[in-house]
């Protein structure tokens, strides 16, 4: 812990003040990560207010993405088992991201930014997943009414966040383009895996490849539930 606290002080930036120290502040940040707690619990624990718990959380967020990219590393993708089925086809795909709406509730003159194009208020969250159902990373906060391409753009936009490994890439859907590093379907194609239920089997090579899309693809869609 005290190891932690250091890094994140000396690399990260963390300092402390005169009334909070950084490991007040880390052990704050790893408690409410380990049990979901509320500032407002948290808070009561600590015996600080919401608006001193929720500094002391953003502080210690930033110090930690500010190390991030000298400390988290992604684990290589070695596809075996019953997945392999899926994957097979898509060589050096390493997962698959989409973005996904969350309801939100906004004042009335923010809500229009957040209306999404099902007339919903809502953010837009980037997910992206490996094959295992894994989240690698989520960019959150962004409006409903924000194209999902837009998201993608301001997540590779950052500094030390969202990379693509050169030889790498991820599967997207039709909401995004093609391009290095993300590999779409066939568009005016048949995709989504409910039109592929009883004997409608695929007629070209198109269909084929939107059928396999949408299998591995699918993880995404059961990693967001």
């Amino acid at each position: 812990f005290q190891s932690l606290c250091t890094i994140l002080h000396e690399k990260g930036g963390l300092a402390q003040t005169r009334n909070v120290s950084i490991e007040e502040s880390v052990a704050t940040f790893l408690n409410i990560l380990a049990h979901n707690l509320k500032f407002r619990v948290i808070g009561f624990d600590y015996d600080r207010s919401k608006e001193t718990i929720s500094w002391q959380f953003n502080s210690v967020l930033r110090a930690m993405m500010r190390i991030s990219q000298e400390y988290l590393k992604l684990q290589p993708c070695d596809i075996g088992g019953s997945e392999r089925d899926k994957w097979k086809w898509f060589e050096n795909c390493i997962g698959a991201l989409d973005g996904t709406h969350i309801p939100v509730t906004m004042s009335v003159e923010d809500r229009p930014r957040y209306r999404n194009r099902k007339g919903d208020i809502s953010t837009n969250v980037l997910g992206v997943c490996d094959p295992y159902l894994k989240f690698i990373y989520v960019l959150s906060r962004w409006e409903g009414s924000a194209s999902d391409s837009r998201v993608l753009r301001d997540a590779l936009a950052r500094d030390n966040l969202f990379q693509v490994p050169s030889d790498n890439y991820y599967l997207v859907d039709a909401y995004y383009a093609n391009g290095p590093g993300f590999l779409a379907h066939y568009r005016g194609t048949r995709y989504h895996l409910n039109e592929w239920i009883g004997n409608n089997r695929p007629e070209n090579y198109k269909e084929l490849f939107n059928l396999r899309h949408s299998i591995a693809r699918n993880v995404i869609e059961r990693s967001f539930g």
